[in-house]
């Protein structure tokens, strides 16, 4: 398609209340302006992105996620507001797609309407039950006539419910012709975009409106509008997964990242949280567990449990109050109560209850290997780096300190002493 997209993402965001640009802020694993490149990318091999607040930070992330961008720094200090925001972009084709970054819900899908049509300006609108508040759109004959804020509305003008819903989509020429005589003659002194509207309309030209659905054009200002957006991008993560094949219990209270694949005939029960680009296959994550840039396959975890980033578990149960951190686990049974990390673990292994890897000595991280079939009594430590072979026993209460060669038991234990009478002695009584 022959257009150039332009995404605004200069803006301070002060109502975020926060050092780190609106823009960066993220939604479902990802920074909120992200969805807006997905969306510009797949419809154009143009896309520029006009920055000025914190734009060395917001540049230096997108660069490291995103291929083929182009950046303008805006001249905010002589050229303020969106209408300042895309002066001087050099845009390549006769058709420009103006979005805001703040749009995370957006999609290529729900731009396609916009960009398909013809004419000088096409604007996309809503309707609101309660438009307080907003400049409504006056419509006439299928043709945009004018926006009127709602202090300068009449009261016929009151009743209208279409609302701008802040995308254009504007012939190149008409961008051309009218930045260069917008004014900043107003109580903001900055230089608005729907000016274009009117000066556009003065000369005879065509404005289009596109009805929008307003839950993908919501912007976001402020961390109610962030955990808003959210809600609304979780609501769709789930159910395409759901769609394709994913059980999921109270799908409600199941936080997935919208990096994670989902693959087979999975199960998440309620209160999962999956972070990162972690991939399930063919397993049942139990409840209040959580996956962290982690590989779970014909597995389970949980419930209550930790799978911390670059891990791996294939064919491998995991219970209750078990945190696995950096490690491979191949057909292993930890069932409860342990910590397993900086580990390499093969098939047959039973780590029992109270089993924790000693990886870190306050200075370094060392690695634990555990070979197959190796059964691991309750309340051991192995104190790594170690390696334990094939068929050994490590009898519970154990602190492992050296390795262990194939076929081996592994036991130290300080001998047990009982002293008779010392109860009654001790309290005084027979």
């Amino acid at each position: 398609m022959s257009l150039s997209v332009i995404i605004l993402a200069a803006g301070q965001g002060t109502r975020m209340k926060s050092t780190l640009p609106k823009v960066l802020h993220p939604i479902s694993g990802r920074p909120m302006l992200h969805y807006a490149v997905d969306a510009a990318q797949a419809l154009s091999d143009d896309v520029h992105i006009v920055l000025y607040h914190q734009h060395e930070r917001i540049q230096k992330d997108l660069e490291a996620h995103f291929k083929n961008l182009r950046f303008t720094l805006q001249d905010h200090a002589n050229y303020p507001g969106t209408g300042g925001a895309v002066m001087n972009v050099p845009v390549r084709h006769d058709k420009v797609l103006v979005l805001n970054g703040d749009m995370p819900l957006v999609t290529a899908e729900a731009l396609e309407p916009l960009v398909s049509k013809e004419a000088d300006i096409v604007m996309s609108v809503f309707d609101l039950p309660d438009p307080s508040g907003y400049g409504r759109v006056v419509i006439e004959k299928d043709e945009v006539v004018g926006i009127v804020e709602e202090k300068d509305c009449t009261p016929e003008q009151k009743e209208i419910k279409t609302v701008n819903a802040g995308v254009y989509c504007f012939k190149k020429a008409v961008l051309d012709r009218h930045l260069p005589n917008l004014s900043n003659d107003n109580a903001q002194k900055e230089y608005y975009l729907t000016d274009l509207i009117a000066m556009t309309r003065s000369e005879g030209g065509h404005i289009v409106p596109v009805w929008v659905e307003e839950a993908a054009f919501k912007g976001v200002n402020s961390r109610f509008d962030l955990a808003n957006a959210e809600r609304i991008m979780q609501d769709r993560i789930k159910e395409r997964w759901m769609r394709a094949g994913v059980t999921m219990r109270l799908p409600e209270t199941i936080y997935i990242d919208s990096r994670t694949v989902l693959e087979g005939d999975c199960v998440l029960e309620n209160g999962v949280t999956i972070q990162g680009e972690s991939k399930i296959i063919s397993s049942h994550i139990k409840a209040h567990s959580v996956i962290e840039e982690s590989i779970v396959e014909n597995s389970s975890v949980g419930p209550l449990a930790r799978i911390r980033p670059a891990s791996r578990l294939v064919n491998t149960h995991i219970g209750n109050f078990v945190e696995v951190k950096k490690s491979t686990l191949n057909g292993v049974k930890a069932g409860h109560l342990s910590y397993l990390g900086d580990a390499e673990i093969d098939e047959g292994t039973n780590v029992g209850a109270g089993t924790i890897t000693c990886n870190y000595d306050g200075k370094a991280k060392y690695k634990t290997k555990i070979g197959k079939n190796v059964f691991i009594g309750s309340d051991s430590q192995l104190v790594a780096p170690v390696t334990i072979e094939d068929d050994v026993i490590i009898a519970a209460g154990t602190t492992v300190t050296k390795d262990v060669e194939k076929g081996a038991l592994a036991i130290a234990r300080t001998p047990l002493k009982s002293v008779a009478g010392f109860f009654y002695k001790f309290f005084g009584a027979k």
